[in-house]
């Protein structure tokens, strides 16, 4: 198995590009930051983990996700660059595809999309996204960012995403760039993921991963698909050989480690830390 780093950004601490060359240099796969572009201050949604009020106060102070890759980008050279998770539906996905598709075209290719449905429906009404409509609207922006980055002429027409014939370039060195979809591994999700991304992303409090991913694997021959889905697991703490064994059994391509909001010298401890407790 491949493993990532996972930065949720604030701005304070250790900056994106100094951890992404740091973990490209201790050789991790993937480098992995969050979106939220605001956090309304009166909120009906409750967390992914049930609670009324925020873990902490890092939500209301990330970076911008793309701009943050795009420094990563230009200080590292291998390392794959990733989200976890973005929120497709709270830009513009004319602009977006845009900004992504110059992304991957810097980068040599290095983009994934970890992308999820949007757990804080009130920041999207905010967007003009309506909450029973989200897994809709990022299905219409998947397949309208699609077009503009591999056909000559794009259009598309759909509830919420609508253009005509239009030119649009750089193309992605990728082609179609990967879409990871983060989201608890219900059947929904799965039968969603099957037929509009390429993997499944776990929650941090998920559980019955390797049940789920034979779920998802199961969908994904139903829909026709080719080859396997990709499934990366979000580590929560510290895996028990139990949990490691699940991986394996669920086909897990990557595990993706975090790292405290803290200052350079106590996050570059704790990702040697990380590294030399994976080489051993």
């Amino acid at each position: 198995m491949r493993n990532g780093i996972v930065l949720f950004t604030s701005d304070r601490g250790i900056t994106p590009a100094a951890l992404a060359k740091a973990a490209e240099e201790r050789g991790f796969d993937t480098f992995y930051v969050p979106e939220h572009t605001h956090i309304p201050v009166r909120r009906d949604a409750l967390h992914p983990t049930g609670g009324e009020d925020l873990p902490d106060d890092r939500y209301m102070r990330t970076l911008d996700p793309w701009v943050s890759l795009a420094t990563a980008a230009a200080v590292t050279g291998r390392i794959g660059l990733a989200t976890a998770v973005s929120l497709p539906v709270e830009s513009d996905p004319i602009t977006l595809a845009k900004t992504l598709a110059t992304l991957d075209h810097l980068s040599g290719g290095r983009l994934t999309i970890g992308a999820g449905f949007g757990w804080n429906t009130d920041e999207l009404a905010d967007h003009h996204v309506p909450g029973d409509r989200r897994r809709t609207a990022l299905k219409e922006y998947l397949e309208a960012m699609r077009a503009l980055w591999t056909e000559e002429e794009a259009s598309y027409d759909g509830e919420f995403v609508s253009f005509g014939p239009s030119w649009a370039y750089p193309k992605p060195p990728q082609g179609r760039i990967p879409v990871i979809i983060g989201a608890g591994g219900g059947p929904k999700t799965m039968r969603w993921i099957a037929r509009h991304a390429d993997g499944w992303m776990t929650t941090p409090i998920e559980t019955g991963i390797a049940e789920k991913a034979a779920l998802l694997r199961k969908e994904w021959a139903g829909a026709g698909r080719a080859g396997e889905p990709d499934v990366r697991i979000l580590v929560a703490k510290r895996p028990t050989p139990d949990d490691l064994a699940e991986w394996a059994a669920a086909g897990a391509s990557e595990l993706i480690w975090g790292v405290p909001d803290a200052d350079e010298a106590t996050v570059l401890k704790h990702l040697d830390k990380t590294a030399a407790r994976l080489a051993g």
